[in-house]
């Protein structure tokens, strides 16, 4: 029973830090019981099969964190309009599966090269875990440790030099000191060690935060130019409404929700993650025939100088078999189609700029590794996401230039603002502000679109960009370079926010340097690794 009550207090910890509910200081020794029921059991229990005791008790502690902190998925739909237990079953069980192997494989470390060894290799596998959980096709970040401090923007102000991934190294790193501390004093109950101990802890919380303060209190970058944004929030039910109204109907809803909230000069309008068509896509290869986008641009001729970025769904036909896309599936005989969730920026009497999703959600606009597990399962997976295939990606990221004045927007489209390094590259292409068009209303009122909201603080920080977040039901809103809300909308309401907008071009040491401590760790774990095998092969050099 001491092993599962330290188990529950970690799942505990870890709950009650995560945001946009919790307290994040928590976290700083959330990890501590875990790490002491796994010493408990490797050191002092007489369990004959101590491994499998240590896997079934850090996925017990995983499973409830990743249950309670992302429930909400329970709230995403079926097409018949009832709740989807897959939705939140899956990605609780199996990234609760992941973390534990993560842990299984600190626990066996440990055991063969000794606690000190042990714990460097906990934080070089848990980061480097966190660096392929960023990466792979089915990549879901939403708990990675850094993020936890997304709602105090104040006390993380130096994620602009190691970003969120900096901040995850800097909570395993106290994770781990608090539990030697505490192992150091169980063991010798020496008061000086502990006092030496805690203070090197305390300063290690604190100093960071003091630094955060000072670049907060004192940040002056200067912008290069100020953009007026009106950002559409039309509230459109992605499950009825979007796909039993006519296109039409819908686009001249969101334009009017635009003219009637034109007031001055817009720079930019920028409306949500497909916003448009409705049911259906819009062809690529007819985009200038469009009739939905070109009555976007009808509407901006009455608005001089006017850009609007919005997302819309958008395919492309193919009619020769040799060279399809691999997320290209076949409609009928000879016809081939692609599907993309799209960004575009529209002017008068110019081409329309493109570009398509490169993140997408596991499961729902992605079969994850589909190649290889398609002509194992067939349509099987496909269901589970309500997709009936992958969605097209570009490789890079774009900036939209504005034609009018000096703006530079970064087209980021929902799932891809949890992800710092993948924003820095809309940066590195030139971006000088932020534009997240996301659609938050799949899950209904619960912490799923609070908590995507509050990471894209961390965008800011990261990359010292201003943010306009144009969200389909809510929350809209405007978040300056230091990461603070400035104005936003209420979840639920059909209505616009308008913001003015700073742009800057400075490039932060991260936009520069990305997920600089992943890599460090990355080679860190193959030292570790390599280490390991070495020794094993001298002990066993030694007995033969």
């Amino acid at each position: 029973m001491k092993y599962v009550l330290l188990t529950l207090i970690s799942a505990m910890l870890l709950s009650i830090s995560w945001p946009t509910y919790g307290v994040p200081f928590f976290i700083f020794f959330a990890l501590v019981p875990l790490l002491m029921m796994e010493h408990g059991i490797s050191k002092f229990s007489s369990y004959k099969r101590k491994s499998w005791v240590v896997f079934g008790l850090s996925y017990l502690c995983f499973v409830i964190w990743n249950a309670v902190t992302t429930g909400w998925l329970y709230g995403s739909k079926n097409p018949d309009g009832s709740h989807s237990m897959m939705a939140v079953l899956f990605p609780v069980l199996v990234n609760s599966l992941l973390y534990s192997l993560v842990f299984q494989c600190y626990h066996w470390y440990k055991n063969a090269q000794g606690t000190y060894w042990g714990l460097g290799f906990f934080i070089a596998i848990w980061m480097s875990f966190e660096k392929f959980h960023l990466g792979w096709e089915l990549t879901w970040p939403w708990l990675n440790l850094g993020n936890v401090f997304s709602d105090y923007p104040k006390l993380i102000q130096w994620y602009d030099t190691l970003g969120a991934t900096g901040g995850s190294f800097w909570i395993l790193l106290i994770n781990v000191l608090l539990f030697y501390t505490v192992r150091t004093w169980e063991a010798g109950r020496k008061r000086k060690d502990l006092i030496k101990n805690s203070s090197i802890v305390a300063g290690l919380i604190i100093i960071p935060m003091i630094i955060s303060l000072i670049k907060f209190n004192n940040f002056n970058e200067k912008p290069i130019g100020q953009v007026n944004v009106l950002m559409l929030q039309p509230d459109l039910d992605p499950y009825a409404e979007k796909y039993s109204i006519d296109s039409l109907t819908i686009e001249n809803d969101l334009l009017s929700l635009a003219e009637r909230n034109s007031k001055g000069k817009i720079d930019y309008y920028i409306a949500p993650e497909t916003a448009l068509p409705g049911r259906g896509s819009i062809s690529e290869t007819a985009f200038e025939k469009s009739l939905i986008l070109n009555n976007i641009k009808n509407f901006l001729s009455k608005h001089p100088g006017s850009v609007f970025s919005t997302g819309i769904s958008s395919h492309k036909f193919y009619t020769n078999k040799n060279n399809l896309p691999k997320e290209a599936y076949q409609l009928n005989q000879g016809l081939w189609v692609e599907s993309f969730n799209t960004a575009v920026q529209i002017v008068p009497n110019q081409k329309v700029e493109v570009y398509h999703k490169g993140k997408l959600v596991p499961g729902v606009e992605i079969f994850p590794y589909m190649s290889y597990l398609k002509p194992i399962l067939g349509d099987a997976m496909l269901n589970l996401g309500g997709t009936v295939a992958s969605l097209g990606t570009d490789k890079e990221r774009v900036a939209f230039s504005n034609p009018f004045n000096k703006g530079k927007l970064a087209p980021i489209i929902c799932y891809e603002s949890i992800y710092g390094e993948f924003t820095t590259d809309y940066v590195k292409k030139g971006a000088n502000f932020l534009a997240i068009m996301t659609n938050d209303s799949w899950w209904g009122v619960t912490e799923g679109h609070k908590q995507l909201l509050s990471y894209a603080k961390l965008r800011a920080i990261e990359t010292r960009r201003e943010i306009a977040r144009a969200a389909n039901s809510g929350i809209s809103a405007h978040i300056n370079a230091k990461g603070e809300i400035l104005e936003d909308t209420f979840y639920g309401d059909k209505t616009t926010l308008f913001a003015k907008v700073n742009l800057y071009d400075g490039m932060t040491f991260y936009a520069r340097s990305g997920d600089l401590l992943s890599r460090f760790s990355i080679f860190a774990l193959g030292f570790l690794l390599f280490y390991f095998l070495i020794k094993w092969f001298q002990r066993k050099t030694k007995k033969a």
